[in-house]
């Protein structure tokens, strides 16, 4: 299923690793985790997503819920760790994905296995 709601995407993660260091990168995706999740399970559920969608003023459908969580579910489990978070946002970057990522790596000490 394809997601078009007319945005345009600006990739700002190449920029958030050169000022912030890959540590404090992945320190801000972490954040970025613990803002999403439902913190009695601490995972990134359906139901914390919607949650924070509509806190978020975004009206994203059901199933495009379900399928943003299909995306980084890497273990079948129907929610998001922090690791597979983690992963699913490198992988939606382009700039971190394209032909020069294992460059990209190893100009800013990022773990290439997060990719």
């Amino acid at each position: 299923m394809e997601l078009d709601h007319g945005l345009d995407f600006e990739d700002y993660f190449p920029s958030m690793i050169s000022s912030l260091g890959a540590e404090g990168f992945i320190g801000e995706l972490c954040n970025g985790f613990s803002l999403l999740m439902d913190a009695s399970k601490g995972l990134i559920t359906f139901e914390s997503l919607k949650m924070n969608c509509s806190i978020l003023g975004l009206e994203v459908k059901d199933d495009e819920l379900l399928c943003m969580l299909m995306e980084g579910d890497l273990d079948g489990d129907g929610a998001l760790s922090q690791m597979e978070f983690c992963i699913l946002m490198f992988r939606l970057s382009p700039c971190l994905m394209d032909g020069d990522a294992s460059k990209f790596c190893t100009q800013n000490n990022v773990d290439p296995m997060l990719m």
